[in-house]
């Protein structure tokens, strides 16, 4: 147990004690900025809170009280309550906030994961909270406010692309079920940058004849529909996902929740998406980051929001990422990204799709070759094996929980830039690629299929993988349309190869909508 000067400046003692989870090494490449963070430089933080006693979704109104009314006693400002999604939203001078939770903040400039140099504000090692609220705060984020995550997207060279499919044609290649448009559905799509402009959306959609899907944007903590004019950068991200949903799904309502690129901005969109009204059918996500370069806190927290969108009924769907099984990472080991790799997350892998109208020529795993572009895939070294997937044959990890760890991903769709998708991005058009575009088309498949089935689907693997086994009858997952996915067999994404059945590459395989949706309509509860 640590003692602090209080927040307010007088000599009271604060009695702190550690934050599990919470030591943050420092960022790649920190250098300080050029002017110092000053002390009364103002910063906020999500304070996350453990979940009632009973199990049930929510924080405990005791517990809500004693931490705010602990965290305003030491000076700090409540912004937001959300006990629904276990948050409360605060702000401080770094001198109050670096007191009251036991650190120290500085303004540096690091590497972010896309590479770009980036100011921010800056901690290392652990944190504290006072001693009131041990065991009931399991997670302070935000104060370190570096990039978090990176689009899992790539765009395609100029004439590297050889063929390419507008989002209807995948639709069709991909046997989406008929007479579903996604009526009456709500689709979120998580987005840590960029933006989008109306007339960019009215011009793509006319031009797919489509009509035009409603498309709202709601911001996190502060963040907005931000369009910068870079079709390369994050505006890419979000209107490669809107253009997808809305060309796979176009009557479904589409609400885009902008938030900061960090650990609390993140799961302050994933959380704000879950809980809105009315309920997603589902939520996509196209960004992410190797699961070693979260704190334990921020991966755990995250988790758990994603466990409550599951909970809540809403599928979420998650890329798996463009970089091998690597991750992209330089220490020569396997690496799965987060939150792909969470066992609450529908993981999207990706493959390389060459088709002419609703015939497939072949379809491989995307693999571009080093520093190209190759799906993401591989095992979690911090989630165990979930029940539904332990017959899968997913290989040995260095999970905690027992001899094998979470495998990803579950399930893939076209993602090479090579023949990838025609988008329209700050008015001009283009070809894009990445398990970016997996993410939502997946989650406009589940629209449709909430639509036909008339109930949620929420956490989908579990019965992905039982259809899987059924039609094969060996436990195994190997895909086929009968279970409504379309096993990948060959290709590799460095260390991991397809073959029949689940593999680290492509997972279950790629959708036959049409069949899934009978499949899902057969084991429905009371069919």
């Amino acid at each position: 147990m640590t003692e602090t000067e209080g927040a307010r400046g007088d000599h009271e003692r604060i009695e702190l004690v550690p934050l599990a989870g919470s030591e943050r090494p420092p960022a790649r490449q920190a250098l300080a900025a050029a002017r110092a963070l000053p002390p009364a430089a103002l910063v906020d933080a999500t304070v996350v809170l453990r979940r009632e006693a009973s199990g049930q979704l929510g924080a405990a109104p005791a517990d809500v009280e004693l931490v705010t009314s602990t965290l305003e006693g030491l000076g700090l400002s409540v912004l937001l309550v959300d006990a629904a999604s276990r948050r409360v939203r605060v702000e401080g001078t770094a001198a109050q906030v670096g007191r009251v939770f036991g650190t120290s903040l500085e303004a540096v400039t690091s590497s972010a994961p896309d590479g770009q140099r980036v100011e921010h504000r800056h901690r290392t090692g652990g944190l504290s909270i006072p001693v009131a609220l041990e065991g009931v705060v399991t997670a302070v984020l935000g104060l370190d406010d570096r990039p978090q995550a990176r689009a899992q997207f790539r765009v395609a060279e100029a004439r590297a692309a050889t063929v390419s499919y507008t989002p209807v044609e995948l639709g069709q290649i991909y046997r989406f079920p008929a007479d579903t448009d996604g009526s009456g559905q709500t689709v979120a799509i998580v987005e840590l940058g960029g933006g989008y402009q109306q007339s960019d959306l009215d011009t793509y959609f006319g031009g797919l004849g489509v009509g035009s899907p409603r498309v709202t944007a709601v911001g996190v903590d502060g963040a907005k529909n931000v369009p910068g004019g870079d079709p390369t950068g994050a505006d890419g991200e979000v209107l490669l996902d809107i253009e997808v949903v809305g060309g796979l799904s176009p009557k479904a309502s589409i609400v885009v929740y902008f938030a900061p690129n960090t650990d609390a901005g993140f799961l302050d969109a994933v959380a704000t998406a879950a809980h809105s009204t009315p309920t997603p059918a589902a939520m996509s996500i196209s960004w992410g980051q190797s699961e070693d370069e979260w704190t334990p806190q921020a991966r755990t927290a995250l988790d758990d929001a994603l466990a409550d969108a599951a909970t809540l009924g809403v599928t979420v769907t998650a890329a798996a990422g463009d970089n091998g099984s690597s991750d992209g990472a330089a220490d020569g080991r396997n690496h799965a990204d987060f939150p792909a790799s969470s066992p609450h997350a529908l993981a999207c892998g990706g493959t390389s799709l060459h088709a002419t109208a609703t015939r497939v020529n072949s379809e491989t795993v995307w693999n571009n070759g080093a520093g190209k572009g190759a799906t993401g895939g591989g095992v979690s070294d911090v989630f165990g094996l979930p029940s539904w997937q332990s017959a899968a044959g997913v290989p040995a990890g260095a999970a905690p929980n027992g001899p094998g760890g979470r495998g990803v991903p579950d399930v893939a769709a076209n993602a090479d830039p090579a023949t990838g998708y025609e988008v329209l991005v700050d008015g001009k058009r283009a070809v894009y690629g990445g398990t970016s575009a997996v993410a939502p088309l997946w989650a406009a498949l589940v629209a449709r299929l909430v639509q036909s089935l008339g109930t949620p689907l929420g956490l989908l693997q579990p019965r992905l993988y039982a259809l899987a086994a059924a039609s094969t009858g060996t436990g195994t997952g190997a895909g086929s349309s009968a279970a409504g996915l379309r096993d990948v067999t060959e290709g590799s994404n460095g260390a991991f190869t397809a073959g029949p059945g689940w593999d680290a590459c492509t997972g279950l395989g790629v959708p036959d909508g049409t069949a899934l949706l009978a499949a899902l309509a057969a084991t429905k509860p009371g069919a």
